[in-house]
């Protein structure tokens, strides 16, 4: 075996060094720098006799573009995420915060996978584990086609791998591998580097599809070195607030398709749901109209949404008025009550302002800033905003009322869903009539309208 050596890696980019640096030049973070043991071997990474597709330079022209057909998941909403289902060699990294529900969404995803031999490999729980939950969840265990195997040794896993032959590998999870080909510890980043790199040479050279469930750290993003998002070619973020049931994946990185799109899971006692219906369940059901309650009609990747927004503007009794905003850009908001301010006259300097984005999603498209208004002046001015009413638009720091993309989809989600009027801006009205739609088009061209057509003629009929 080769003298160990050691060398010391950035925890935050992965970044090498041959010495201790308080200061990584890589990504600037201070004290980053861990020592780590390190052993080469002359073992090929991700060694599988017999299943290795063998390769040769070949011309560009000559290069074959038959595409072999995608496996579907079992899950309509992860198929669309993944840009029409499981690309044939792929690796796709799945993280999410602890308890959120990757492991569950994977076996049963394991489980759903019909005619296909899908190998689920734990590091975290036992045998015995797995099938508590899998009986829990209610899944079908009589099912021949999934293999579980709890093993950490990635030569180990190998060589399971080469005698099995399956069609789709789970690992769960890559910080619980350790290859004999370093001497750190398992978690480690030269580890995670390394098992990472070994599955990728798997993948590309049998055609295997591998999910890697990813930790991630108290700051949200993925555990390890920037350099897994790297390898990998699908970056899954599995999000969602514990305290409700629902569950996003959103794709941050796709090499065969498209990152703008969304998948919206329910967790029930019985494992995920699918939502395919997803507008209604941001929507409350309520049997009165309240004040500061706004539908804006959003886009999530290429999936229109509509989605309550809710405010509550009070008068400061501690002199120092409070902000708070839950699923929306803080800073944003400030902007917004900026505007309002300077271009509306309304003063909002002494008053606490609340707002809300119901359902437990966090919203960054700029067409929401309309509905975010509008929830704003309904608590102000303590009259309700009518419930089959919903905005979309962006305002600009003028007050104007800025276009928004693929207006056409949201007003056709709008009109399905039982809305009768929508407020847009009027630069969105080209190519639009009114009689193409069921639902009346409302177009405005700064803030200060939206509050004469709201909020003035009811106060004058009061």
């Amino acid at each position: 075996m080769a003298k160990s050596k050691s060398s010391f890696f950035c925890k935050n980019c992965g970044a090498q060094s041959a010495k201790w640096m308080g200061r990584c030049p890589s990504c600037g973070e201070w004290n980053t720098f861990e020592e780590e043991i390190l052993v080469r071997a002359d073992t090929p990474k991700g060694k599988s006799s017999g299943m290795v597709i063998p390769s040769s330079p070949k011309l560009i022209e000559d290069i074959s573009l038959t595409e072999l057909p995608r496996l579907k998941s079992g899950f309509r909403e992860l198929d669309g995420v993944l840009g029409g289902g499981i690309v044939r060699g792929s690796i796709i990294l799945l993280g999410g915060e602890p308890g959120i529900g990757k492991s569950t969404l994977l076996l049963q995803m394991a489980m759903a996978l019909s005619d296909t031999k899908v190998l689920y490999v734990s590091g975290e729980e036992s045998e015995s584990q797995l099938k508590m939950r899998a009986e829990r969840l209610e899944i079908n265990t009589n099912t021949e086609h999934c293999y579980i195997l709890t093993e950490t040794n990635t030569q180990e896993i190998f060589q399971q791998i080469d005698q099995l032959r399956p069609d789709v590998i789970i690992i769960d999870s890559i910080q619980t591998l350790q290859s004999n080909l370093l001497d750190s510890a398992s978690g480690s980043i030269s580890q995670i580097k390394e098992c990472a790199a070994e599955f990728q040479h798997l993948a590309k050279t049998t055609a295997i599809p591998v999910f890697l469930i990813g930790h991630i750290t108290k700051d949200g993003t993925l555990a390890g070195p920037k350099i897994l998002e790297h390898i990998v070619d699908t970056v899954l973020q599995f999000e969602g607030d514990q305290h409700y049931g629902y569950r996003i994946v959103r794709c941050t990185k796709n090499r065969f398709g498209s990152t703008s799109e969304l998948g919206i899971f329910e967790m029930t006692g019985n494992g995920l749901r699918e939502v395919l219906n997803s507008s209604e369940i941001l929507l409350s059901q309520r049997d009165e109209d309240f004040s500061g309650n706004a539908i804006a009609a959003i886009l999530e990747g290429n999936r229109p949404l509509m989605i309550e927004t809710q405010a509550l503007v009070s008068s400061a009794v501690y002199g120092m008025p409070q902000r708070s905003a839950t699923g929306y850009d803080i800073r944003r908001m400030n902007m917004l009550l900026a505007v309002l301010e300077k271009r509306c006259r309304f003063k909002l300097g002494a008053k606490d302002v609340f707002i809300n984005i119901a359902g437990g999603i966090h919203v960054e498209d700029p067409a929401i800033n309309l509905s975010i208004v509008a929830a704003i002046l309904s608590s102000v001015t303590d009259i309700p905003i009518d419930a089959k009413t919903c905005f979309a638009g962006e305002m600009g720091l003028n007050g104007e009322i800025r276009a928004v993309t693929r207006i056409e989809q949201r007003i056709t989600e709008a009109d399905k869903l039982g809305f009768t009027r929508i407020f847009l801006t009027k630069y969105n009205m080209k190519g639009l009539k009114q009689n193409q739609f069921g639902i009346e088009l409302i177009p405005i061209g700064k803030i200060d309208e939206i509050f004469a057509l709201l909020f003035e003629p009811r106060k004058s009929n009061s």
